[in-house]
């Protein structure tokens, strides 16, 4: 069994073992920070889908109202003039089949992938490097787009995308503990209400089971599902 050390058994000390209310939950994550370092904070919502089924497969992106606290490394793999219309729209990589070709190397520094839709034949050949780290295009979360402009704003902006796992939960970003607990309460409400929009129709009984807020270092605190889901009406 993992030991924590005396900072972290402190703070676990003060998070009472029941679902808490979005405010106070997010006030008391604030108490209860001992790192160092701007610690991610993250959101994790058990739901009651069956990944393994098509049907039942949770899949969205965002807007966070706040931003993620983080500037992402964003790469466009375009042609001809969308080449050109990604630089001046900032992105921090351009390129086209040569990119591929590098990510093909075991080429990895970037955080976040847009193509075009002609790209797409050669883009393909790299779900098996970018699918298991949640960077390949998708054109359900805008990033396989001719609108490389608004698809690289969105993203610098604090564009986060949400996927459930295997084990029926989502993990997403919702800022950084330097953000006001205000700010992380409506990056949150803004996940919980995309999740929710995002519910197959395939799914039974209940849908949101759990919900889990927690900072890098931190231990979790529940958040109350039913007072979160209406909430993020």
């Amino acid at each position: 069994m993992a030991r924590h050390g005396k900072k972290y058994r402190a703070a676990f000390e003060k998070v009472e073992q029941r679902p808490y209310q979005l405010d106070e939950a997010f006030a008391l994550l604030k108490q209860i920070t001992y790192a160092k370092f701007n610690e991610t904070v993250e959101l994790s919502m058990l739901l009651g889908v069956d990944p393994k089924h098509a049907d039942q497969m949770v899949r969205g992106t965002t807007l966070l109202p706040h931003g993620t606290g983080q500037t992402k490394r964003v790469l466009v793999i375009a042609s001809g003039d969308k080449q050109r219309e990604a630089t001046e729209a900032g992105a921090d990589l351009v390129g086209g089949d040569d990119m591929v070709e590098k990510i093909q190397g075991g080429w990895v520094d970037f955080d976040a992938v847009i193509a075009t839709p002609d790209m797409m034949r050669s883009v393909g050949k790299l779900g098996k490097v970018l699918g298991p780290r949640g960077l390949m295009p998708n054109p359900k979360t805008g990033t396989v787009t001719f609108d490389v402009v608004k698809a690289l704003q969105e993203i610098k902006a604090g564009k986060v995308e949400f996927r459930v796992d295997k084990t029926s939960i989502i993990h997403v970003p919702v800022g950084k503990i330097a953000f006001t607990a205000d700010q992380l309460r409506d990056n949150a409400s803004a996940i919980i209400n995309a999740v929710r929009k995002a519910k197959p129709a395939a799914a039974k009984g209940k849908y949101v089971r759990t919900i889990y807020i927690s900072s890098t270092m931190s231990p979790s605190i529940q958040l109350d599902s039913a007072v979160a889901e209406l909430k993020a009406e």
